[in-house]
């Protein structure tokens, strides 16, 4: 489980009776704290947690101990302060009935924590991380069995000037009815994966780029068209 960790020199150092100097004489060193917090993302599901401290540790050094700063685990705690999630889907609508062989428009409400652009800072150890996040593309997985539809954008809105034309950049057409499932609904996901931009700001000069998966899920009535005599 990778860790952020910062060493601080305790200010007042403790009495020189304290056992923590185990035998040495405050003026063989001095008394430090390693305070770390733990990542609780899992790099499996792309999801994360914010991290949670681990109870510091109180040591004698003789020097005090160098301390390596990761900045990507820091730009993955800045992360996590953003509190992303997946896509807000505006269409297709729960309530929502749509039909075999018509043209299925769907598209996302963008905003900064379901699709960006959502920015954040973590510091540790005098080394500041910028780091700002946007959905780069949504995988529509549609709960038909036919192969995903990955859209590059956040699709565009129906109107009804629109008539049955098929949406310009993220659409799907489905050729059965819902009601061939168990629970007369098609059960779709759309996962969406923000790409993150990260740069130190206040240390040694670095920078650098990785994803992370958010997703949402939906449900779709879809049924046959009704002919009437």
């Amino acid at each position: 489980m990778p860790q952020l960790c910062a060493v601080e020199r305790l200010d007042p150092q403790p009495p020189a009776s304290n056992p923590v100097w185990q035998g040495h004489k405050p003026g063989d060193g001095a008394i430090y704290t390693r305070l770390c917090i733990s990542d609780l993302g899992s790099a499996a599901t792309g999801t994360t947690e914010i991290g949670v401290p681990i109870v510091p540790q109180v040591f004698w050094a003789a020097a005090a101990p160098g301390v390596h700063v990761d900045p990507e685990e820091l730009a993955r705690e800045a992360v996590d302060k953003m509190l992303l999630t997946g896509p807000g889907i505006a269409s297709p609508r729960a309530a929502g009935r749509y039909v075999v062989g018509m043209p299925m428009w769907m598209w996302v409400t963008k905003s900064p924590t379901t699709y960006g652009p959502n920015s954040a800072s973590a510091t540790l150890a005098g080394v500041t991380v910028t780091a700002v996040a946007e959905v780069s593309s949504i995988r529509w997985d549609m709960g038909d069995g036919a192969s995903p539809v990955v859209c590059s954008g956040p699709g565009t809105k129906y109107e009804a000037s629109m008539g049955k034309a098929p949406s310009p950049d993220c659409g799907h057409v489905y050729d059965k009815v819902a009601t061939s499932t168990p629970a007369g609904r098609f059960h779709g996901t759309a996962t969406a994966t923000w790409t993150v931009d990260w740069k130190v700001t206040s240390g040694p000069a670095e920078n650098g780029e990785f994803t992370q998966n958010r997703q949402s899920g939906f449900t779709v009535d879809v049924r046959e068209v009704q002919v009437l005599n």
